[in-house]
């Protein structure tokens, strides 16, 4: 195992080689930035040293600040734990050192990693390096010089692009720019580098300190007008995120009163956010996608994941041609299977739709979407099932016909074969009744659009075995998803936990609330939309066949109403026939719809919550309350029935599957924020009032009583998992 080092090479050209040790992207530690104050200041002292040549170890440059610090100093409030890099070791190390460094790019050079490169006085890289400043996506700014010298490398139209937007180049783009100075081949790039230090040293090149640049930044009209639209951009698109307006800030900072002034401003403003709460969500949130790689009894076993060559999927619907364009994406071939041609020929074509809506995009090239394509084909019988490796059935959510299907896949597919459902809401046991194959029954959760969503919920029960979880997890991985492993109950763990979010939302209606209001009050809470607009554009069948499951499942603590029934009724289907709650023109925003109140008003008549038959009034805070805390108290109920493994799955998936803001750090995590006891009081009153559609879990009560985190799993005893988690 390569130990955490920085070491020094000097040659007998005299140029010292400085090279970045931190398996497996060159993560800047504490003791790597320790340890290149210490490497560059002995080559400064020693005569036989003309030039530096800054690298990384093992084909990576680095990736950037080590972020385990930023979760040390969340937990400990410890800011002494961030060293000085922007002032002691960009400008004053490197950028103002009497000997010159290039910097030998390959691999990737993001955050802080790319941040010392633009303090080299050059940089050489390999083609296909990735370039970036992505410290926004994690609640900071570039806070090693970035926000100044990256507007003064690329101007500052380009260099906001990528800051604000957290977005990664390749090297060969960044020559272009002005970011690269020379592209190479890898074989090449510490030659050529060391030939280029000796060079500025030697003064056959110029010496160029990227702090004192002016040449590419515009007049400072120009300058203002473009920050001030870039003001108005963010706040459009991260209206609750301060690190946006922070590093637009410091932009402007340094291009009023130059860069050093600039770096100051940053430094200042870098260690401030690095404590605010949108950090501490998001930096949750980060760690959270990276423990779903860890499942207790399935990666930690010592098994392999076999290789998954090609894929039945059963059903050319939204859900089944998303799931089929997923994975041709991935170069995995897939057999489509249908009831009749008719079926078939829809289902090909909105593949077909799919990847070109992404070619048009941009995110797609033609000759890879003609490569997708070829690795597709139709079928409508099962011949060809006794040559797959997986099969996911993506029918209607009508169990006699999915128990029928995996009757049928026993018998023909092969006895390796992985039998995966799409279901979002019906138990696994139940789907595989009538199968004696039980160990190899798994749910393949896809959230919809499936090849757009990043969230993969697999569902194991009792019976599943650990080779197909593993199998599932990684196909999961290599068609760009995050598989989260959950337990098998009815609507698993995030439709589950989610159910009471559009019936909390419809229980507010009835009991006076305007749908318009809370969908904006949930929206600027930071939801994609409100729910009632997620209703219209999900289809009113999604809603219509899952809540008999739901009023079955969770008896006595659901919210009934007719409201639905009564939109179909009125011939409103949402999205699907341009009128739900809303009005949807093609090229235009959706309009809420003022005659959708005549509805509103029966479905009240008929449910008859109101006290007193009159609205209640309530203020936004309490709308977000009544919405999202019977969320949390079902996602307690779902953590104490161990259908998950830790909080931080919910955090991922409340986030990845239900579009919860990130920045909020997911739903236990928020939860936590605001305190189980405060949760657990409201909840109490309201279920006073309205009843047990808010009563409080017993969980939920235990630490509101203890004045624990809801994130705490074991509070007494041992933990009764229904999945073995």
């Amino acid at each position: 195992m390569t130990a955490v080092r920085v070491t020094m090479e000097i040659g007998s050209d005299g140029v010292a080689v400085i090279t970045i040790c931190n398996p497996p992207v060159n993560a800047l530690a504490p003791s790597i930035i320790a340890g290149l104050k210490e490497k560059y200041t002995e080559a400064m002292n020693r005569s036989d040293v003309k030039a530096i040549v800054l690298t990384g170890d093992g084909g990576k440059f680095s990736g950037g600040f080590d972020i385990n610090v930023f979760a040390e100093i969340h937990k400990t409030g410890n800011m002494s734990l961030l060293p000085d890099v922007s002032v002691e070791l960009v400008v004053n190390t490197i950028e103002d050192a009497p000997k010159p460094s290039v910097a030998a790019i390959q691999g990737l050079a993001l955050g802080g990693g790319l941040e010392l490169a633009l303090g080299c006085h050059a940089r050489v890289s390999t083609p296909e390096a990735q370039l970036g400043l992505p410290e926004l996506s994690l609640g900071v700014i570039p806070g090693f010089g970035g926000t100044q010298r990256l507007p003064r490398l690329v101007g500052l139209p380009k260099a906001l692009d990528m800051m604000l937007q957290s977005k990664s180049i390749i090297a060969k783009e960044g020559e272009k720019y002005g970011l690269i100075d020379a592209i190479v081949s890898p074989e090449d790039l510490l030659k050529i580098s060391r030939c280029w230090a000796l060079d500025i040293a030697e003064q056959r090149k110029p010496w160029i300190s990227s702090l004192r640049r002016t040449d590419r930044l515009c007049s400072l009209s120009e300058a203002h007008e473009i920050l001030k639209a870039a003001r108005q951009q963010v706040n459009r698109i991260a209206p609750n995120m301060p690190q946006h307006k922070a590093c637009l800030d410091s932009v402007e900072e340094g291009v009023n009163f130059g860069g050093y002034a600039g770096v100051l401003k940053e430094a200042k403003v870098f260690k401030e956010l690095v404590l605010s709460s949108t950090s501490r969500g998001l930096v949750h949130v980060f760690f959270a996608q990276r423990a779903t790689s860890k499942v207790h009894s399935v990666t930690d076993v010592g098994l392999r994941p076999r290789k998954i060559k090609r894929v039945a999927v059963i059903g050319g619907g939204l859900m089944g041609s998303g799931i089929a364009t997923a994975l041709i994406l991935s170069n995995t071939p897939v057999i489509l299977k249908e009831i009749d041609s008719n079926f078939l020929q829809k289902g090909l074509k909105m593949i077909r739709a799919n990847l070109e809506g992404l070619v048009k995009k941009g995110s797609l090239t033609q000759d890879k979407m003609n490569k997708a394509l070829s690795l597709l084909k139709g079928a409508l019988d099962y011949s060809e099932f006794k040559h797959v490796d997986m099969v996911i059935e993506a029918v209607i959510e009508k169990v006699s016909l999915k128990q029928s299907i995996f009757a049928d896949l026993e018998k023909v597919c092969p006895p390796h074969c992985i039998l995966a459902t799409n279901t979002s809401t019906i138990d696994l046991n139940v789907v595989g009744e009538k199968t004696r194959s039980q160990d190899r029954i798994v749910g393949a959760h896809f959230f919809s659009p499936a090849h757009v969503m990043p969230l993969l919920e697999i569902v194991r029960t009792d019976k599943t075995s650990p080779q197909v979880i593993l199998d599932l997890m990684t196909i999961g991985k290599a068609i760009r998803k995050v598989p989260v492993v959950v337990g098998n109950c009815t609507g698993f763990a995030v439709n589950r936990t989610f159910f009471p979010y559009t019936q909390g939302a419809q229980f507010l209606v009835h009991l006076g609330v305007d749908v318009f209001r809370i969908d904006r009050v949930v929206s600027n809470f930071g939801m994609p939309m409100g729910p009632f607009q997620l209703q219209d554009v999900a289809g009113y069948g999604v809603a219509l066949a899952v809540k008999d499951i739901y009023d079955s499942a969770f008896q006595g603590r659901t919210f009934q109403s007719q409201l639905v029934e009564l939109m179909v009724k009125s011939g409103r289907n949402g999205k699907n026939n341009g009128k739900g709650y809303y009005i949807y023109e093609k090229g235009q925003k959706p309009k809420p719809d003022p005659s959708v109140q005549a509805i509103i008003e029966e479905s009240r008549r008929l449910a008859n919550v109101m006290p007193g038959g009159k609205p209640i009034t309530i203020d936004d805070q309490e709308v977000l309350e009544m919405i999202f805390f019977p969320v949390v108290n079902e996602a307690c109920r779902v953590m104490d029935e161990g259908v998950v493994m830790r909080a931080s799955d919910l955090d991922i998936s409340s986030v990845l599957g239900m579009g919860f803001p990130r920045y909020r750090g997911g739903i236990m995590f928020w939860a936590d924020t605001i305190g189980s006891g405060y949760i657990y009081a409201k909840l109490n009153k309201w279920a006073k009032l309205y009843g047990n559609f808010f009563k409080a879990s017993a969980y939920l009560e235990e630490r509101a009583t203890k004045g624990l985190p809801l994130s705490v799993v074991n509070v007494s005893g041992s933990q009764q998992s229904r999945s073995r988690m």
